[in-house]
């Protein structure tokens, strides 16, 4: 690996080294960093676990347990500087095990692993992109992927690798290599099995026919009981001066409004199985720019808060490119038609009011 000296217009060499040369080891540097920075490993994952253990009658425990961005759940098992002979045996047995695990089991497993502070189902609908966990199909048949990331492969392991792909076995190798500049280590991540421009050629994804049926009908019957829902709704507010008179209706779990004069800033209102919520959404496409205009909306709590009538949740999400200003109601659920006139009722009157509190401050905004 070479740096570009801008001054001398020259290269300037890296040192390869190895892990135990840096005196790095497995746990407590290599895992740690793809736990913080999963992307390294060339795409959106969620860590929902380290050192798992959750498996019946055996003591074995996998290095990170993640989701991809389709709901499939991927064994990640880091070797340093050689991936020694059975690590393809070892993984094939954690994916085996983790085949089992239902959705629930996921969400019980991700909130031991946040703690008690944050909503494993929240975080869970935020990686999601703000959907519904009802309508998210999370580690469905043989669908689990397998990750080793070493700096050396032995030829035995991407021997057996390049024949499982064969089966549908979906597996990935990744090479890192450190290097040592100065004090500084830089690591290269480079996927070498399947070549990564060749992905789409190389893997080919399970198609395993499934009778899918009830579930299929259990999300049409959301659907529909969510459209009805949000038609009632609108209609609704037709008739006591609701921000939603002319929305259109949707099978979502969620309709926005914007705030006027606020660019990406919108009034949510969200319906789930056990809760209802009304929020001020700030989601501008740029995660510095939301947080800037959060602290300034922030820097107004007490004067926003007076203007609606009550206080408010705030949520910067530093660990999120959004953030979310909320209140809720814990006691209502659009499953239950008994609530509905009471969640109309809820929506137009917080709606009305976040308006109210927050639109004085999208000028102000503008003009500071």
């Amino acid at each position: 690996m070479y740096l570009f000296d801008n001054e001398s217009n020259s290269l300037v060499k890296v040192d390869k080294c190895s892990f135990k040369s840096l005196g790095l080891d497995e746990r407590n540097n290599l895992q740690e960093w793809i736990a913080k920075e999963p992307s390294s490993l060339g795409e959106e994952l969620l860590i929902i676990q380290k050192e798992f253990d959750g498996f019946s009658d055996t003591r074995e425990r996998l290095d990170l347990l993640a989701l991809d961005k389709r709901g499939n759940l991927v064994v990640i098992e880091n070797k340093l500087d050689d991936s020694g002979r059975d690590v393809t045996w070892q993984a094939i047995k954690y994916a085996s095990y983790c085949s089992s695990l239902t959705k629930q089991d996921i969400i019980e497993i991700y909130q031991k692993y946040l703690g008690a502070v944050t909503s494993a189902e929240e975080s869970l609908s935020e990686f999601f992109d703000g959907r519904d966990l009802t309508d998210i199909e999370i580690n469905v048949g043989n669908t689990q992927r397998i990750f080793f990331v070493a700096a050396n492969f032995r030829k035995e392991v991407t021997s057996s690798v390049m024949w499982l792909l064969n089966f549908n076995i979906r597996i990935k190798c990744f090479k890192v290599t450190p290097y040592k500049y100065h004090d500084k280590v830089l690591l290269d991540f480079d996927q070498i099995i399947p070549i990564k421009d060749a992905d789409d050629y190389t893997i080919k994804i399970a198609t395993k026919t499934q009778n899918e049926t009830q579930s299929a009908e259990a999300s049409r019957i959301r659907y529909t009981n969510r459209q009805n829902f949000w038609a009632e709704f609108i209609e609704y507010n037709k008739s006591h001066s609701g921000l939603f008179s002319t929305s259109a209706g949707t099978t979502d779990s969620w309709l926005g409004k914007s705030i006027r004069g606020f660019s990406g800033v919108n009034i949510n209102i969200c319906i789930y199985n056990s809760s209802t919520r009304s929020e001020v959404y700030i989601n501008t496409g740029d995660k510095d720019k939301n947080k800037q205009i959060f602290d300034y909306l922030l820097s107004n709590k007490d004067e926003i808060e007076r203007l609606f009538g009550e206080e408010l949740v705030w949520q910067r999400l530093d660990d999120k490119v959004t953030c979310r200003i909320r209140i809720d109601r814990d006691d209502l659920s659009y499953l239950n038609p008994e609530h509905h006139e009471s969640i109309f009722a809820f929506f137009v009157d917080t709606t009305n009011r976040i308006m109210k509190a927050f639109s004085p401050f999208a000028k102000k905004y503008i003009e500071k």
